[in-house]
């Protein structure tokens, strides 16, 4: 882009908008305005931006005029209602929802994995789910050593997954507890405080939920690879924010420990956690709120060949989100 863009953040007053907003600040993105728009019921509230009060408009489909970048938070329908009239009135789309993610014509970008897929869209570009994006930053590095085979991943992924209704769930459960009452359990399926249970997303005929479907699915189309066998399994815990995995990788050839680590401690958004000594690993509350994953307690794995054990933590509502979706319009 030869000017600033004009920016709109569509569905502005979420978890993943309002921390869109606030990484547009913390990063100094180049822009010339910006848009905020939401439901009915938010327009006319106001945000805060770079010390100016927005105005939060509503999004209708006459909402894009003029816009140069949209980034949209807005959920899976609003983004296949929206996205194209966006694109119809000249805005290039960054799409958070899982909506146009598996579309062949739309990239699916990590931009410390594939930025190169970023020059191939035609108006839409999809932000990853975020357990596959703080997984592939952690592999990324070691992928380019020897070739991934197979993955075998565990996630522990936290209440913002779910939004800020959920993250409030669990803020309440947990201080109904601690006052000897009854938690209750409204926007989760069971209590989430004290708690962990099966991702609460829709079981396929295979028994995989569709949030594992997408880190096996994504995974291949962000690596370019359809051989890569990958094993989820994805599990919500009583964390308010920041998803942790458990992670086997197994390599064409061997990739020793030492290498990983010196991979990791090079790699873009990515940080080293891995002290043996002090048992010091990434934790989910000091990754809570930063824009790196945190990787370490890497091992030599037991069960397959060629393989490593590694944890990682990340950010759900920054690399995990919002962070992404803003380094993709950097990249634009």
């Amino acid at each position: 882009m030869s000017k600033l863009p004009n920016v709109a953040i569509a569905g502005a007053t979420g978890a993943v908008g309002i921390e869109m907003i606030r990484t547009l600040e913390k990063r100094n993105f180049p822009l010339n305005s910006l848009r905020l728009l939401a439901s009915k019921r938010s327009a006319g509230k106001e945000l805060e931006f770079r010390g100016k009060k927005i105005v939060i408009e509503e999004m209708t489909e006459d909402s894009f005029e003029g816009v140069d970048i949209a980034l949209f938070s807005a959920g899976g329908s609003q983004s296949k209602t929206y996205g194209p009239a966006a694109v119809k009135a000249g805005a290039i789309v960054v799409d958070n929802s899982s909506a146009f993610r598996m579309d062949p014509d739309v990239p699916l970008v990590v931009p410390e994995v594939n930025p190169e897929a970023v020059k191939d869209h035609k108006g839409i570009i999809a932000n990853p789910n975020c357990t596959t994006i703080i997984m592939l930053v952690a592999l990324n590095p070691l992928h380019k050593i020897s070739p991934i085979k197979r993955i075998v991943v565990s996630t522990y992924q936290s209440a913002s997954g779910a939004g800020a209704a959920a993250m409030q769930e669990l803020e309440d459960q947990n201080k109904a507890i601690a006052r000897g009452e009854e938690p209750q359990a409204e926007i989760f399926p069971y209590l989430i405080a004290n708690n962990l249970f099966a991702h609460n997303s829709p079981i396929d005929d295979n028994g995989y939920c569709e949030e594992e479907m997408k880190m096996v699915n994504e995974t291949r189309k962000i690596m370019n690879d359809d051989r890569i066998l990958v094993s989820p399994t994805c599990i919500r815990v009583g964390i308010p924010r920041a998803h942790s995995e458990a992670i086997t990788v197994e390599f064409e050839n061997e990739v020793t420990v030492e290498q990983a680590r010196a991979a990791i401690e090079s790699a873009p958004g990515a940080v080293l956690i891995d002290d043996r000594i002090k048992n010091y690993y990434p934790m989910p509350i000091e990754f809570s709120g930063q824009d790196d994953v945190g990787v370490g307690r890497f091992r030599k794995d037991l069960g397959f060949n060629n393989a490593l054990s590694l944890f990682c933590c990340g950010d759900q509502l920054l690399k995990g989100a919002a962070l992404n979706a803003v380094q993709i319009a950097e990249l634009l």
